[in-house]
């Protein structure tokens, strides 16, 4: 093992290298000798430490200082073209796919709509959005480093099989995760589409900087994703965090819920059960089409009023996320909760100051709520995110 031990020279060379990539994904272009005060190295070191990234291809020289007293000083970057990353969507209407460089720009995106697709052609699907995004990215799939993929549901380590998400068609075949890997050249990661939402909401929004939180999840479906200690907790069987199929008071208990695809919560608190909810109250003209779509219409107009059913309807909608809330809070006992989705995020302030409110009242813990704010394609940023970690370990290893 000699040239890995900790504390030796290359060890030492390869923390020093990862430190300062850090620094320059996170600051931008930098001088050697500013790279040497954040690092603490001198400035041959740094010089040194720079030719060494620069020789492998992880940095690049990209300009110089200007608009400063004495000479101009070299700029470096992290090199963008040093390794791609992909992140993949999944819904049964469609497949969002993204790609990004290194540095967390996305470069390329696709959107591949499948409704009523065959069963037989999920690979397909994934292949065709993945190469929508790559052509739009100017690269190949070789050029991909890592993808990571986000489903309803979650693929069950113990049998390979997709569950928790029956209203997905076609991803449930025990041969899938392998005729997958075989249609694509770089190492693939399925991941819970919620968990992927926390993920984005830890690295760059509403939970950056929180070890212990739980997010709150309402499209078209109701789950959770749970983050303990920093890191995502799974389940034994991927299943934490499934919290539709909760049984909660103020819905008769949901039997099979499996089959039903459906429970408790999901009848209180998901956004199907708006409409009805709506329409039990007086409200007139809820209209019709995608529960989604219908029910932050109704969340959004309800955040406005004052007084009146619609008052009502965003009162009930809190008091039904909060019961749900209330189990989780009472086991999980997290720092933060934060709502996200579609369904939730419509109702503002209002809404989260409601469910504050009932939740204040229904828990004996209380954590503090926010709401997301990473609004735009969150499953898929999450994706991207994820491959991005693993991919710079890899790529910025220069120990090996």
């Amino acid at each position: 093992m000699a040239g890995t031990t900790p504390g030796t020279p290359r060890v030492l060379r390869a923390m020093n290298d990862r430190a300062a990539l850090d620094l320059l994904l996170e600051h931008g272009p930098l001088s050697r000798t500013r790279i040497g005060k954040l690092t603490g190295l001198s400035k041959p070191t740094a010089s040194q430490l720079l030719a060494r990234l620069e020789a492998a291809g992880l940095v690049v020289a990209t300009g110089t200082t200007a608009g400063r007293p004495g000479p101009s000083a070299q700029l470096y970057a992290v090199n963008a073209r040093a390794a791609y990353a992909a992140g993949l969507d999944v819904t049964p209407q469609r497949i969002r796919a993204a790609v990004a460089d290194i540095t967390g720009a996305t470069v390329g995106e696709f959107e591949l709509p499948t409704p009523g697709r065959r069963a037989e052609s999920v690979v397909r699907q994934v292949t065709d959005a993945l190469d929508g995004a790559v052509k739009a990215a100017g690269v190949t799939r070789a050029d991909v480093h890592r993808m990571v993929v986000g489903t309803p549901g979650a693929f069950d380590p113990s049998t390979g099989r997709l569950r928790y998400a029956s209203h997905l068609p076609g991803w449930h075949s025990p041969t899938l995760l392998d005729e997958l890997a075989a249609a694509l050249p770089m190492p693939v990661e399925y991941e819970n589409d919620v968990n992927l939402v926390a993920v984005a909401e830890q690295r760059g929004g509403a939970a950056h900087g929180h070890e212990d939180f739980v997010l709150l999840w309402n499209e078209e479906g109701l789950g959770a994703a749970v983050v303990i200690g920093g890191r995502l907790h799974r389940g034994f069987t991927g299943g934490a965090g499934e919290v539709g199929f909760l049984p909660v008071p103020g819905t008769p208990l949901v039997r099979q819920v499996t089959k039903a695809n459906s429970g408790g919560f999901q009848e209180l608190a998901g956004a199907q059960a708006l409409p009805r909810l709506a329409r039990e109250l007086g409200i007139e003209g809820v209209g019709s089409g995608p529960h989604t779509k219908v029910a932050t219409a109704l969340v959004a107009r309800a955040a406005e009023a004052d007084s009146g059913p619609y008052r009502q309807l965003l009162n009930a909608y809190a008091t039904g996320l909060a019961t749900g809330l209330a189990s989780m809070v009472a086991v999980l006992d997290p720092e933060l909760v934060v709502l996200s989705g579609e369904a939730i995020v419509a109702g503002g302030e209002p809404l989260r100051e409601r469910v504050q409110a009932e939740l204040t009242e229904l828990a004996a813990s209380r954590p503090r709520l926010v709401l997301g704010s990473v609004r735009r394609s969150p499953v898929l940023r999450g994706a991207l995110e994820s491959a991005l970690a693993t991919t710079r370990d890899e790529v910025f290893d220069t120990s090996r």
